[in-house]
């Protein structure tokens, strides 16, 4: 990611050609190659950057603004909406927060339909692009690892982490790789429909999860079937046995927020649709067709997602990636991707993006010092401008100032090492 964790942006969204000179004029949609395989597609590396300025920002900080809000007028519509966009359901449903996750995983797919046709060109035969594929996997799950061991006391195998999820499924979605968008589209419905019959034919345990209290699992999950239940489902049931094959002081006995390794294999689905897309603005149909085609696609993806759940038959619960929330949670991805699309590669608003494209052009290191220094980051600023300058809207507002001020410090950095041409990727 180079990039959105992307393993290395096509060359089509090379940092090099960002617009620090004059824009050319709006290309007219039959003018315009948008992804053709030697062109550029900024709008992928403004997405990108976008998703990545969201997440090194803490989201601007609005979830816990909104909750310093709310205890002053906890009836306030706007402040419950603006706390349940920002922050991560509990259990059920999909905010914008819950697409974070899905964003990146579907941009990995995007990114893999430039970067093994560039390679391919020059020289590498199946066999060196797969092994490269591997490598790239392993790498990911290791860093993984490596950011969640935060204690310093042993190392934490545990791989929910998005890079980890990324990199278990990674050489999967390189098997999808120029296969053609009906092999991708039966792999992406195996991968749901595997998930699906799985957790149906567990059918989870009668009795609470562990870390599951008799109060939330009345508020969350009363009316769902015990296979979609907290902890107590067959990607719990998996963790239980293969989490405690590593080397740890206690037995791992449950992960508290929900989140399972197997979550992998829906994941992977929406890694597929993201090599899709990608690979349908790589193909050289017309521009205004190629983002008529995404507008429906995620429409249709949406419908999918939301009816599934609506009917109760697949909820849609982010935490363990059910078949619903990976159609959904892809269908809101293509639409984003397509808004992207349009403004950038046919309207030709290309400014704007610079900003974005500037945090997407060095990914990971933007995610690594948003996992490892926020905290480190936030204490420095304090310390030479004093203990309540993130209070300088007001009590209320600190959170969205620190977040702004050590955000826009991680992305200052990123501005850095692009103006050096500096640029980490795996």
């Amino acid at each position: 990611m180079s990039s959105t964790l992307t393993l290395e942006p096509p060359p089509a969204a090379r940092p090099l050609d960002l617009p620090t000179r004059p824009a050319p004029p709006p290309a007219t949609p039959s003018e315009t190659p948008a992804a053709a395989s030697s062109g550029r597609l900024l709008s992928l590396d403004a997405f990108r950057g976008f998703i990545m300025v969201c997440l090194a920002f803490t989201g601007f900080g609005l979830a816990a603004t909104a909750r310093n809000h709310l205890k002053a007028d906890p009836n306030s519509a706007f402040w419950k909406f603006t706390e349940w966009f920002w922050e991560h359901g509990e259990w059920l449903g999909c905010s914008f927060w819950d697409l974070i996750m899905p964003a990146f995983t579907f941009m990995v797919g995007m990114s893999m339909a430039w970067s093994y046709v560039r390679r391919q060109r020059e020289g590498h035969t199946y066999g060196q692009l797969f092994r490269h594929a591997c490598v790239r996997a392993a790498i990911l799950v290791g860093l993984a690892v490596f950011l969640t061991t935060r204690d310093g006391r042993e190392t934490q195998w545990v791989f929910t982490n998005v890079l980890a999820q990324m990199g278990l499924g990674y050489p999967l979605l390189f098997l999808c790789w120029n296969r053609g968008f009906r092999v991708q589209a039966i792999a992406a419905a195996a991968a749901l429909g595997v998930t699906w019959i799985a957790f149906l034919a567990h059918g989870g345990t009668a009795a609470l999860g562990p870390g599951v209290t008799a109060e939330w699992a009345a508020q969350h999950q009363a009316t769902l079937a015990a296979a979609w239940h907290k902890n107590a489902n067959i990607f719990h049931a998996f963790d239980v046995w293969f989490l405690n094959l590593f080397p740890r002081s206690a037995a791992w006995k449950f992960n508290e927020g929900g989140y399972q390794t197997l979550n992998f294999i829906p994941n992977l689905a929406t890694m597929i649709f993201g090599l899709m897309a990608g690979e349908w603005l790589r193909s050289a149909a017309d521009g205004a067709r190629k983002a008529r085609v995404l507008v429906i696609a995620g429409v249709g993806l949406l419908a999918v997602g939301y009816g599934l759940d609506a009917v109760g038959l697949i909820p849609a619960v982010k935490r363990i990636w059910t078949p619903s929330f990976g159609l959904l949670s892809t269908g809101w991805c293509v639409l984003m991707l397509a808004a992207f699309y349009w403004a950038i590669e046919l309207r030709g608003w290309r400014r704007w993006a610079t900003f974005f494209a500037i945090a997407g052009a060095n990914s990971i290191a933007l995610y690594c010092m948003a996992q490892l220094m926020k905290t480190w980051t936030g204490n420095v600023w304090k310390a030479h401008l004093g203990q309540k300058f993130f209070q300088i809207a007001g009590a209320n507002w600190e959170p969205t100032v620190r977040g702004i001020v050590v955000g826009l410090t991680f992305w200052l950095v990123c501005w850095w090492m692009w103006r050096r041409k500096i640029f980490l990727r795996i």
